[in-house]
């Protein structure tokens, strides 16, 4: 017996790739406040200036694990 493969409906294909594109664009933002904190901001909350550049670098694409799915 062949069985038909139904496409997914377009607009949750659409909604799921707006997510994806809202998460990784709120990363980057994220990743660029952080290169703009201050010294005494990112001791604060424990980065040092070359770990802040560093993550700031990173690629939109790389994204924590958790985020995928």
């Amino acid at each position: 017996m062949a069985y038909i493969s139904v496409p997914a409906h377009p607009r949750t294909d659409r909604a799921a790739l707006m997510t994806r594109l809202s998460r990784r664009l709120g990363l980057w933002r994220q990743r660029r406040a952080l290169a703009r904190l201050d010294d005494a901001a990112l001791d604060d909350i424990g980065v040092t200036r070359r770990e802040a550049r560093a993550e700031a670098r990173r690629p939109i694409w790389d994204a924590p694990e958790n985020w995928h799915g």
